[in-house]
């Protein structure tokens, strides 16, 4: 099984993630969404699966930052628009396990979900 893991190399959450899955001997791909960007119909294949809302980080800075215009009203195409325009503003880390997705980063999840 192919495993990718989809973020920001300097996030803080994304070096948990990132030390937990090399403490376990877990083998993956980092996908940096600063360099490397992010495909539409991939944020897409996401959403429909896992849910706009849950992809779409509103805690954080670059969300707060948006017009209020930007922030009213969202929809998921509008979600994916903002995503696709600042890909900070997607949930970090996406763990792409191959046949599911897995959102952010908790040990006991990362244990359970992912198999070696």
């Amino acid at each position: 099984m192919s495993i990718t893991i989809y973020g920001i190399k300097n996030c803080d959450t994304m070096k948990k993630a990132r030390s937990w899955l090399d403490d376990h001997g877990v083998a993956y791909d980092f996908h940096d969404y600063k360099t490397a960007g992010i495909e539409k119909a991939r944020l897409k294949q996401w959403s429909d699966e896992l849910g706009w809302e849950t992809l779409l980080n509103r805690a954080g800075t670059t969300f707060k930052k948006l017009p209020d215009a930007d922030k009213e009203g969202l929809t998921e195409s509008k979600a994916i628009a903002l995503m696709l325009a600042q890909p900070s503003m997607i949930k970090r880390p996406v763990l792409d396990l191959g046949s599911r997705r897995v959102v952010g980063f908790k040990p006991d999840i990362y244990a359970t979900e992912v198999k070696r």
